[in-house]
């Protein structure tokens, strides 16, 4: 593989801090176009051979902010979508735990039984984002890969690069508009940045 630099998107018109949007396309709030503005900044120096980035508005669009500085084409990936929530979609913590207790205790326990309810299991989930590490293989140890996804999704993607069991997929803090910087060597990957928001400030 490849130097791997991580991007969370940005802020949504949604309250994406605070409640779980899955595959619900909502929008980069004006705070998100900002913080899109800023990861475009501190990366427009760096030297980017690809970039992929999940279909929804709110990581593709942090993705074309930053690719307008370079020389890029985008490419679109829907391994790297964030989980289907189903009737989780649009809730917060509070009203998950009220209306479906059983899943609320589930995820807290980081049980890797997690399913939502007409949405995806954790099975389905992990399968559809690992079927992304296929596109990474196809890449030159020279490159530098940016990935413009959702916390879900970027920390599955973590836990197999690095080697974790999945069990600690959950254990990555991956704040909105947060780079992370993973450099991959054929004896096991390297987390050089992790959650970094410096370019926010």
């Amino acid at each position: 593989m490849s130097k791997l630099l991580l991007v969370r998107h940005g802020d949504t018109e949604a309250g994406s801090g605070l409640r779980y949007w899955g595959q619900t396309d909502v929008k980069l709030s004006a705070v998100g176009l900002r913080q899109a503005e800023s990861l475009r900044n501190r990366l427009a120096t760096q030297k980017i051979d690809a970039l992929y980035t999940s279909n929804l508005m709110r990581a593709s669009v942090t993705a074309k902010a930053i690719a307008s500085e370079h020389q890029l084409d985008v490419t679109t990936c829907t391994e790297l979508n964030e989980v289907n929530f189903g009737k989780v979609e649009g809730l917060t913590f509070d009203e998950v735990n009220q209306l479906y207790p059983e899943v609320a205790q589930t995820w807290v326990s980081r049980s890797l039984s997690l399913s939502f309810p007409d949405g995806e299991d954790f099975d389905k989930f992990n399968n559809r984002v690992s079927k992304f590490l296929s596109r990474l293989e196809k890449h030159t140890p020279e490159e530098v890969i940016l990935i413009v996804a959702h916390a879900g999704p970027l920390r599955i993607l973590l836990c197999h690069i690095l080697g974790l069991e999945l069990c600690h997929w959950r254990q990555f803090r991956l704040d909105l508009a947060s780079l992370s910087i993973v450099e991959t060597y054929s004896q096991g990957a390297i987390v050089s940045l992790l959650n970094d928001v410096s370019h926010l400030t």
